[in-house]
């Protein structure tokens, strides 16, 4: 398997087409979704295409143009999240990050994204922008579907290996273990590979930081009573 983005132009249908899947293996077509722009690393947004999701890859395929199309491995993304913050991009879109075979330069990235010359090999970051964001939502749960049907190759059998960090999701983690710290909601939902321990972790520093604060306000009531 090639990691990363790449040209995707096999196509059957009249029209914009469709795109051909690896039926003989057991690739089944998972969603279809019309009306999704795309955007690769730094470069500008592509006009409109149909977004196909597959148990195998996710599929662009340009509406206006029948020769121009990209594909990546569900095993090349290492995260996807739902961006609905404006300060990181201007429209609400789910969110990519790519693993590359590429050497880790991100000058040479960067020059790739922003020049006129597009090196596939080297976008490690690519949003999809749905026409209507409503179908954010839907197409985070069948990512997150179809990244669990391609788990990593060396995963040791029966083992946790994604987890999907969210504010409902960090509330019920919080409730089992803290019933009286509330969490902050998030602006974005997201899906990383890794190992589930992380997302404890993580949780269990932000009650370990509350009881902390809760401390040194008891610490400075004290003080100020044996004034």
């Amino acid at each position: 398997m090639v990691l990363g983005l790449r040209n995707f132009t096999e196509r059957v249908g009249n029209a914009a087409g469709e795109p051909v899947l690896d039926a003989a293996n057991g690739e089944e077509l998972m969603h279809v979704q019309p009306g999704v722009s795309i955007v690769l690393g730094n470069r500008p947004r592509e006009s409109a295409g149909t977004l196909y999701i597959s148990t195998k890859q996710v599929i662009w395929l340009s509406d206006a143009d029948r020769a121009k199309g990209y594909a990546v491995d569900f095993l090349s993304l290492s995260l996807h999240a739902v961006s609905t913050d404006p300060e990181a991009y201007p429209s609400p879109c789910l969110y990519t990050q790519i693993e590359t075979e590429a050497e880790d330069d991100d000058s040479d990235s960067s020059d790739s994204e922003s020049s006129g010359t597009l090196d596939l090999s080297k976008i490690r970051e690519m949003r999809l922008v749905p026409s209507d964001p409503i179908q954010l939502d839907t197409l985070f749960q069948v990512f997150c579907e179809c990244a669990e049907l391609n788990p990593e190759p060396n995963d040791e059998e029966g083992e946790e290996h994604n987890w999907i960090f969210g504010a409902d999701q960090m509330e019920d983690e919080e409730a089992e273990g803290e019933d009286d710290i509330s969490q902050n909601p998030t602006n974005s939902i997201g899906q990383s590979n890794g190992d589930h321990d992380l997302a404890r972790t993580v949780l269990e520093l932000q009650i370990n930081d509350q009881r902390f604060e809760d401390a040194e306000e008891m610490e400075h009531d004290e003080d100020g009573r044996h004034i």
